[in-house]
């Protein structure tokens, strides 16, 4: 199952407790494709909830809803993220274990 860093789950959090979003809101992981293989075919958007089918991934208080076929891919992986230069969120994965994925 997904894992999220300290960081990624604090950026999660700041951008889904905005007042305008629902208690329960978070960050949706959908794949554009049927198996993804890259995380170019994942696609992120804050959500109010999750969809019937979604896994829901839980962590420091930040809430991930997966669709199954991005779930699927992310099973073995690690979600970080990190502010660039501009003040941009930058998210990332790795393999758990160590890695990039």
């Amino acid at each position: 199952m997904l894992v999220l860093t300290e960081a990624a789950a604090e950026v999660v959090k700041s951008v889904t407790s905005t007042p305008q979003a629902p208690d329960g809101a978070g960050l949706r992981i959908a794949s554009s494709i049927p198996e993804p293989r890259d995380p170019s075919a994942l696609q992120l958007t804050a959500a109010a909830g999750p969809r019937e089918e979604d896994q829901v991934v839980e962590a420091a208080g930040a809430r991930v809803f997966l669709e199954p076929q991005a779930a699927a891919y992310l099973a073995d992986k690690v979600l970080d993220a990190q502010f660039d230069e501009q003040g941009t969120v930058q998210f990332s994965l790795g393999r758990q274990g160590g890695g990039q994925g």
